[in-house]
C-alpha cells in the first residue's frame, strides 16, 4: 500500500495506480468512527466480495453497513448508474454499431446481475445505429417466455431495420440452451416476414457474453 492517502496518490500517480481499496477510499472521501477511510473501504470490499458485489448491493444493504450513511450510499449508487449511462452513450452516440465489444459490455452491465431471467432488445436503424434499448420480458430464475409478435410490434413502432436481442442466465453459465436456439429461430423467421434482420442473440452470464451469431446459431 502506498504511503500516500488515496486522493494524494491519485493526484501524484494517476487513477490507474490505485488498487480497488484505494479507489473506493478515494470515492468515499472520509472514514467513520474508529475507522480510517482505507479501513472502511477494505471492510466493505471484504463484506460484499469485491467491487461488483458492493455496487450491486442496493440501498438498504449499503446503508446497513457500519460507516455508510445516505450520503456515501448515494455516491456508490451514482457510480454504478454513471457507468451504465456511459456504456449506453457509447452505443447511441450516432455512429453505426461496429464494435461487438461495446455491445457486449453494455448488455453485460444491464443484464448480468438480474436475479431472474430478462430478455431485452437493441433496436437499430438501417445503418445499425441504436434507436432504443428495452427490457421486454421478465421470467424466473431459469427462464422467460418470449413472444415474437411483441418483439415485432416493438420493432415496427421504432421503425427498426435490425435487432440485437439478449438475455441473461442467472446461473452464470452463458452457453445457449436448446430453448434459446429455438426462440432465436422463431424470432428470426417472424422478423424476416417484416424485412427486419435479427443480427445477433447474446447470452449473458459470467465472463464474456456468448454471441449466437458467432456460434453459427442464427
Amino acid at each position: 500500500m502506498s504511503k500516500f492517502l488515496p486522493r494524494e496518490k491519485l493526484a501524484r500517480e494517476g487513477v490507474a495506480a490505485l488498487d480497488d481499496t484505494e479507489l473506493l477510499a478515494a470515492l468515499l472521501g472520509t472514514g467513520a468512527a474508529q475507522l480510517t477511510v482505507l479501513e472502511l473501504a477494505e471492510g466493505l470490499l471484504r463484506d460484499f466480495g469485491g467491487l461488483r458485489g458492493l455496487l450491486q448491493a442496493g440501498r438498504d444493504a449499503l446503508e446497513a453497513q457500519r460507516g455508510l450513511g445516505p450520503a456515501k450510499t448515494a455516491k456508490l449508487m451514482a457510480v454504478l448508474e454513471l457507468s451504465r449511462r456511459y456504456l449506453h452513450q457509447v452505443l447511441v452516440r450516432g455512429d453505426p454499431l461496429e464494435s461487438p465489444g461495446a455491445t457486449e459490455e453494455y448488455l453485460k452491465s444491464v443484464l448480468r446481475d438480474h436475479a431472474n431471467e430478462v430478455f431485452a432488445c437493441l433496436f437499430l436503424d438501417t445503418r445499425h445505429r441504436v434507436i432504443a434499448f428495452e427490457e421486454l420480458f421478465y421470467g424466473t430464475i431459469d427462464g422467460a417466455t418470449v413472444y415474437p409478435r411483441v418483439v415485432a410490434e416493438k420493432a415496427l413502432r421504432y421503425g427498426a431495420a435490425a435487432l440485437i436481442v439478449a438475455h441473461n442466465h442467472p446461473s452464470g453459465i452463458s452457453e445457449p440452451s436448446l430453448a434459446d436456439q429455438a426462440i432465436t429461430r422463431r424470432l428470426k423467421d417472424a422478423l424476416a416476414l417484416l424485412d427486419i434482420r435479427l443480427l445477433d442473440h447474446f447470452v449473458v452470464g459470467e465472463g464474456a457474453p456468448v454471441s449466437m451469431a458467432a456460434r453459427g446459431m442464427l
